[in-house]
């Protein structure tokens, strides 16, 4: 600036006057082009987020009241997030921004969504709408047409029909509303394939009958094409994801949608639409095993994943102190996966600033792992067969990881090794198919139906070197051939047990013997080797606490673990290993083959990083 003065001071004296200094005056006031925003990073791209909805209703008269640019900033400030989402539209069906083409709330303050957008378009945070998909309450109730039809005649109440004229009627002209008008990122459809309900609408039953043969559309199990029926509408879904997916990207390229439980343990099966992400907002409640089993089910998905805490309890609805939503994000980021909390916003759309604070703690713990976790790739160890076919067939549900034979022995099975160290991942058949060998030992839990050609090909497994560990009676009747074969040798290359128990833990000791990394000191600590920028890590989340029956108050302390003795198999001694995000080198020891190192103590989760 005193450089300026000085050079209009120098012309006034040389040009004599005073109109010189006021044309030098106009020139350097003259606008500039505005620095263009910082750019924001895709879904894929992304580390952590924050989620805020309200589901607005009939009772939001103000909605916008207290949304400004300063609270959108404050939010950013203390999260540093890459992303956020905030309610668009929840499932009752209206929206909480002033819509032209969908239902809108009944009273606004301002637009509420144009001041989102705007502060996190200049701080080059990416802006997502949680809008609620197949489920809508205000649209099936006053067009009864759109609703999928109960096996009794009658209209769901909140489920529309993926058969039906919602998706082009209203859902996508309300996409391309936030796309276009808006320019938002993009959508996380919640409400979507777990909202999805057996639909008896005449187009959707004639079309089955037509296709299948049969004379009418079963009611129930007992009766003929069941499963048949099930598939049509499960494909149905399929067919609606895929088509509302495809017309966004036509019309909006950049626009980024991501389905709730999508492709997930709620729809174990391969990717078949353009999502630009998988995400799942795991049990408030027994947060901790529910993102232990959900994270397991996405990381083998090869698409960016992430998975949300909800930050209160659902029993309590009291907030959840930030230590134990670190814990629940540790579970998630020990897995590869990117993380973000769901915060409530209250009726007029306004976000709980004091709740920012404990956000921004969990942000903080995140960030100082996010260089040694994001992206990461399991090792494989053992393998944990989570049956779409076995699954499909025996669920009543079109989209849900509950009511199969399968499922409930599953999980016990994955308790059982989590908690003796054992490195587990979660694959449904696509993951195994032509890839067995990459697995020391592959575990059928309780399937009561796999497709012939699974069967057949984890039995050529079995013969060529793998081990195949079958819990329950509907595996080892899969497998009967193979088992008498093996006349009940326990060192047999195929081993049945009853129930995931005691002899299941026998048995998986004798049939893995020496896994890649060994730990002693602890039974809460949740162990998962994997790979990321050519380094061996491994990673260590202390699971300790009453996460099946939290008390009132939340978490409020995670108890350390430690010392922990730590092992790890390799080709040759390690150059060194690290503690992380610590930076703390660890004294190794070198014996027969494994690399040995003393952690004194384990707080909520760190990193070994072996260089070699």
């Amino acid at each position: 600036m005193m450089g300026i003065l000085r050079s209009l001071h120098q012309m006034a004296v040389s040009r004599g006057g005073f109109w010189a200094v006021l044309s030098a005056l106009v020139i350097t006031s003259l606008p500039t082009h505005a620095a263009e925003p910082p750019a924001r990073l895709k879904r894929a791209d992304s580390f952590l987020g924050i989620h805020f909805d309200f589901h607005a209703g009939a009772d939001c008269s103000e909605v916008g009241r207290r949304t400004t640019p300063e609270m959108v900033e404050l939010v950013i400030d203390k999260v540093q997030p890459d992303y956020v989402q905030i309610d668009c539209k929840g499932h009752p069906g209206y929206s909480s921004y002033p819509t032209r083409v969908g239902n809108p709330a009944p009273g606004f303050v301002g637009d509420p969504l144009r001041v989102w957008r705007d502060a996190t378009r200049r701080r080059g945070v990416a802006l997502f709408m949680h809008y609620s998909g197949v489920w809508d309450r205000h649209a099936v109730a006053t067009h009864p047409e759109w609703a999928a039809v109960r096996a009794d005649g009658k209209p769901d109440e909140n489920a529309t029909s993926v058969f039906g004229p919602y998706v082009d009627t209203l859902m996508i002209p309300q996409l391309r509303e936030l796309a276009g008008d808006y320019g938002v990122d993009g959508a996380w459809v919640d409400g979507d394939c777990w909202g999805a309900a057996v639909d008896y609408r005449d187009r959707a039953a004639s079309e089955f009958c037509r296709q299948s043969g049969a004379k009418s559309a079963p009611r129930k199990s007992s009766e003929p094409f069941w499963h048949e029926w099930l598939a049509f509408q499960r494909e149905g879904y399929r067919r609606y994801l895929r088509h509302y997916v495809d017309q966004l990207k036509a019309s909006h390229p950049d626009f980024q949608i991501v389905s709730n439980w999508a492709f997930s343990d709620h729809m174990p099966e391969p990717v078949s639409a353009g999502v630009a992400a998988l995400s799942g907002d795991f049990s408030p409640d027994n947060s901790v095993n529910s993102a232990r089993f959900s994270g397991r089910c996405l990381e083998n998905q090869a698409v960016a994943w992430d998975l949300m805490s909800w930050s209160f309890s659902r029993k309590t609805r009291g907030q959840k102190p930030a230590v134990q939503l670190m814990q629940e994000a540790a579970v998630v980021l020990a897995l590869g996966g990117g993380y973000q909390a769901y915060f409530k916003q209250d009726r007029d759309g306004a976000i709980r600033p004091a709740e920012m604070d404990t956000m921004a703690e969990v942000a903080r713990f995140c960030r100082q792992r996010q260089a040694f976790c994001h992206r990461s790739v399991a090792v494989p160890q053992v393998a944990l067969l989570y049956s779409t076919a076995g699954h499909y067939r025996s669920s009543s549900r079109l989209f849900h990881p509950s009511g199969s034979d399968g499922i409930d022995v599953l999980k016990k099975a994955l308790g059982l090794m989590l908690a003796r160290q054992y490195a587990v991942q979660i694959v449904s058949e696509h993951h195994l198919a032509g890839a067995m060998s990459r697995w020391p030992l592959i575990v059928v839990p309780g399937w009561g139906y796999l497709e012939p050609a699974s069967r057949d090909e984890l039995a050529a497994y079995a013969n060529s070197g793998g081990r195949l560990l079958l819990i329950g009676s509907g595996p080892a009747q899969l497998f009967q051939r193979e088992l008498a074969a093996a006349g009940g040798d326990k060192n047999a290359p195929i081993v049945s047990v009853a129930e995931p128990g005691d002899g299941f833990v026998g048995a998986l000791k004798n049939m893995f013997p020496d896994p890649l990394v060994r730990i002693s000191g602890s039974t809460d600590v949740d162990v998962s080797p994997r790979r990321l920028g050519g380094k061996l890590m491994i990673h260590l989340v202390n699971t300790a606490g009453p996460h099946a029956d939290a008390p009132e108050g939340g978490i409020t302390a995670v108890p350390p673990v430690g010392p922990l003795s730590v092992s790890v198999r390799l080709a040759r001694a390690p150059k060194s290993v690290t503690c992380q995000p610590e930076g703390a080198p660890l004294e190794v020891s070198w014996t027969a083959g494994r690399a040995a190192v003393e952690l004194p103590r384990l707080e909520l989760y760190s990193v070994l990083v072996v260089e070699q």
